[in-house]
């Protein structure tokens, strides 16, 4: 089986955040998928859709949804469509380390 790393803080301090302040599991458990699809495989960005990450993490596609809500605005995935019915793509930031990942995608939003 395969492992992947995250920064401490994600354990130390944002799970602890997710789930006791903003009340939301879910937004972790989207944010720790998210990125396992993306720093964890080495790449920017992954293209998924709310279904697809609701079946991914066994939550609910409204749960996935409120999730992001939440991690959109801390400013924790940043997500992006070419056109209104496109497939989402997102890319997990680390303001922790210095400020958003600035390489994501600055021409795809």
């Amino acid at each position: 089986m395969a492992s992947f790393r995250v920064d401490d803080y994600v354990v130390d301090v944002l799970l602890r955040d997710l789930v006791g302040h903003d009340r939301s599991p879910a937004a972790f458990l989207v944010y720790l998928f998210l990125w396992r699809r993306t720093a964890g495989r080495r790449r920017k960005w992954e293209r998924s859709s709310h279904r697809e990450i609701a079946e991914e993490t066994g939550l609910s596609k409204s749960a996935v949804q409120q999730a992001l809500r939440i991690l959109h605005r801390r400013g924790l995935v940043r997500s992006w469509r070419r056109h209104e019915t496109d497939t989402p793509e997102h890319s997990v930031q680390r303001p922790w380390a210095g400020g958003l990942d600035r390489e994501s995608h600055g021409s795809r939003r």
